[in-house]
């Protein structure tokens, strides 16, 4: 049966308008964004990183782990990859190994490639290498070698997958707060030890960015949070990702299709509270985490359902070493007095620089650690900075950059160890115990005006306005 004319043409111009719509949404689209995510959970057992004191491999799965990619391109064609996991930290010789390859495989340039850990303390040790401040049996580091090895493979491949779904969008972004990070210097009469300090500063912000196609159908969320991810103790010896992961997996839920990504904040000197050691109900790791999770990803939500702020381009990215000044080297005598009384990381250093005094070698004296800064047209900056950076950088960075349009995330490219302040330094504790990859020393006090100064370098080369 044929139709009238006069519906042939209504039903004619309808699709024309569909289309035209559909054209218009896609070019007023600034970005182009693709997303890629593979489950990287150990299939043996594997020894978990971030405890010394742990002795066997873990052989329980509470949940899964994943690796995350996120390329984004402006509309003046430049692309970018910001990498997420669920894993303790990226090491330099992970990430200037594998960054070769992704720009062969991608054509996306260095200071365009993003690494962002979670920190978990319940995920396999990532090593390059056998040498380790941990103590592993030879079988187990070949085999946390050969996953790291594969994981780098991966990345690879999430990376072209991701560029190869890119398609129209939209960034936006807003800032939520969350309530569970707690600063754990807590002061003794004998000192600085690790514990609950609630007057403690620490940065609660949960920076979220938005990625919508034309249409308004949210494609995926990138959000933070500053707080390590130790919900789960030394004596917990399960794979988790801990809290990032259970809020990741409570966004993706209620965003069905969405892909959830969790980016580390200043988490230095801040924990969990409560977490598996000091919880008052004496619950499992598992329920806290899932708790906490679920805290942070109620309040992604709730900032996904406000008006956010429009993020436009171009992506203006800059990336270069700081050099961080080590302190004077302890002499040998008092090196060796450490090596004999200490145990776990401050015996490990203390080792290492007796080894290089033997062998006839000069003690470096600077650590030359990653910065980055994306910045998003005049919407947004993103700092990503190395190691496990203190709370106190974050006003440190505010009174340089200005507080406004500003998202600060650690644990980037290169987690050597912790990345102290003046203060922390001047007061002691755990946080001041040095390199613990990649290089041996105690960072000095100038390593605050250093950082901060290379930061404000970076971000006047990508056109932040204070």
């Amino acid at each position: 049966m044929s139709l009238p004319p006069r519906f042939c043409s209504r039903l004619l111009l309808g699709c024309a308008l569909v289309a035209a719509i559909s054209v218009l949404s896609a070019a007023d689209a600034p970005w182009k964004a693709g997303f890629a995510a593979l489950k990287i959970t150990p299939t043996e057992p594997l020894m978990l990183a971030g405890y010394a004191s742990r002795t066997i491999p873990a052989r329980d799965v509470v949940d899964d782990l994943h690796l995350k990619v996120l390329a984004l391109e402006d509309a003046a064609g430049g692309r970018s990859l910001l990498f997420t996991a669920d894993l303790i930290g990226f090491r330099a010789d992970f990430t200037e190994s594998v960054c070769p390859r992704i720009t062969a495989a991608t054509g996306i340039p260095r200071e365009r490639i993003l690494f962002n850990a979670s920190h978990t303390h319940a995920g396999p040790a990532v090593m390059m290498s056998l040498q380790s401040h941990y103590t592993i049996a030879p079988d187990q580091a070949e085999k946390l070698i050969a996953y790291t090895k594969k994981l780098q493979d991966h990345c690879v491949s999430l990376a072209t997958q991701a560029v190869g779904r890119l398609q129209p969008a939209r960034l936006s972004w807003g800032t939520g707060v969350v309530n569970f990070p707690m600063n754990r210097r807590e002061f003794t009469r004998t000192g600085v030890g690790l514990g609950v300090n609630p007057r403690g500063p620490v940065d609660r912000s949960v920076p979220v960015l938005r990625v919508d196609s034309p249409e308004g159908k949210l494609l995926g969320v990138v959000f933070g949070a500053a707080c390590h991810n130790t919900t789960y103790g030394s004596r917990d010896n399960q794979i988790s990702g801990d809290f990032a992961s259970a809020a990741q997996a409570f966004v993706e839920r209620e965003f069905a299709g969405a892909q959830a990504m969790f980016m580390q904040g200043l988490a230095g000197d801040a924990n969990p509270y409560p977490n598996s050691l000091n919880d008052p109900a004496k619950r499992p790791a598992a329920e806290i985490a899932r708790e906490h999770g679920a805290s942070l990803g109620r309040e992604v939500s709730r900032v996904l359902g406000n008006a956010l702020k429009p993020v436009g381009g171009p992506l203006r990215a800059a990336f270069a070493p700081a050099e961080l000044p080590l302190q004077k080297a302890p002499s040998r005598d008092e090196l060796e007095r450490t090596s004999a009384k200490s145990t776990s990381t401050s015996k490990w250093v203390a080792d290492q620089m007796l080894a290089r005094l033997k062998a006839g070698e000069t003690l470096p004296t600077r650590y030359r650690a990653p910065v980055t800064v994306w910045q998003f047209g005049s919407d947004l900056t993103l700092v990503g900075l190395p190691g496990e950076v203190v709370v106190d950088y974050v006003g440190l960075i505010e009174e340089t950059l200005g507080p406004l349009k500003l998202w600060l995330a650690a644990y980037c490219n290169d987690t050597f160890g912790y990345l102290p302040s003046a203060r922390v330094l001047r007061e002691g504790g755990y946080e001041t115990r040095g390199l613990y990859h990649g290089g041996i020393g105690y960072f000095a006090p100038e390593v605050q005006g250093v950082l901060v100064g290379k930061v404000r370098e970076l971000a006047e080369q990508a056109g932040r306005v204070k």
